[in-house]
């Protein structure tokens, strides 16, 4: 079995239930009623009711799944006074409150937040940044971290997993949000993988072989990271033959239990990490699945637009994952 049918079958044995508050969108409505008939999770889509019936219609299924509408849901109210207690201190008006909760987005999250759904996938018509933006404002940052980042999930056609991050949210991390993307990620990969994590920080040095401001700032975030997590194997910086090349490893950086054996890579910065994935995926003919959100409180992850309907089937059950986690 490999990762990713391994990824379903432990979504099935504890069953959460996911928003998926893009009801419009042809693919969501198709991915929750899959989702729904092969019992991966349980889908509530989170949209305009007409609109979605409309939808479902359009792609030729009948839709078997529970639909809340903002605009009639009995909770609305409620969950506009909510976003108001959490946003008045930025000014936010109650009517103003009432407006934003209508958008999907922020509904679903504040359904997220009040344990209605356990988490919630969107992106699909979103950019990263409108999910991003509902799921900070709506259910905030997890309390060991200080900001949301991603991972992607790079299976390569061997079958074997890797994680890479950042790839697709923080642009120029310092060197102490490169530490909290380091264990962020390692906890993410073991969540999805069953795997321990191996953690690389790379650079385009490895053990001072170069003398960079920007090497030392992946030396201070890997001292950071140690730190934070000393259970985990973590070490850098490192180029990226010697993390993950056993004999480049052991010739570069041979006092290192991390190098040649890295299943987690940790770039330095977005364009490294985008180019990386990107690299993988294309080139390298492997199947990356993400951005996987990590760092909020409760699950929320993002899609790509460009996405197909059975990515969104696989992120809602790494959601799921996330969620088992977390409950």
């Amino acid at each position: 079995m490999n990762v990713l049918e391994n990824i379903r079958e432990r979504a099935k044995k504890d069953i959460k239930t996911i928003v998926f508050p893009e009801g419009t969108d042809m693919r969501m409505v198709k991915a929750a009623q899959i989702c729904a008939d092969e019992n991966l999770i349980k889908p509530i889509i989170v949209g305009p009711r007409t609109e979605t019936e409309k939808t479902a219609k359009a792609a030729g299924i009948t839709l078997d799944v529970r639909v809340v509408d903002p605009d009639s849901d009995d909770e609305r109210e409620d969950y506009a006074q909510a976003f108001y207690e959490l946003r008045k201190h930025k000014g936010l008006e109650l009517d103003k409150a009432r407006e934003i909760m209508r958008n999907p987005l922020y509904y679903g999250a504040m359904m997220v937040r009040k344990g209605r759904a356990d988490a919630s996938v969107a992106g699909a018509m979103n950019t990263t940044g409108d999910v991003l933006r509902a799921a900070i404002q709506v259910i905030g940052v997890a309390k060991n971290f200080s900001i949301v980042s991603s991972t992607f999930l790079i299976v390569l056609p061997d079958g074997t997993p890797y994680t890479f991050a950042d790839c697709g949210v923080m642009p120029n991390p310092d060197a102490q949000q490169l530490a909290e993307i380091a264990v962020a990620s390692a906890e993410t990969h073991k969540s999805l993988t069953e795997q321990d994590p191996v953690v690389a920080m790379l650079s385009f040095s490895t053990k001072g072989s170069a003398k960079h401001e920007l090497v030392d700032k992946v030396v201070k975030a890997t001292k950071l990271a140690q730190d934070m997590a000393p259970d985990i194997p973590i070490d850098g910086e490192l180029q990226l033959d010697a993390a993950i090349v056993e004999a480049v490893g052991q010739k570069k950086a041979p006092e290192s239990k991390v190098a040649g054996k890295a299943n987690v890579l940790i770039f330095p910065d977005l364009q490294a990490g985008n180019i990386g994935y990107k690299l993988a995926e294309r080139i390298g003919k492997a199947t990356a699945i993400g951005p996987i959100i990590q760092g909020t409180a409760k699950p929320v992850n993002d899609l790509s637009r460009g996405c197909k309907v059975e990515d969104i089937v696989t992120v809602a059950c790494i959601c799921s994952l996330k969620a088992q986690k977390t409950s």
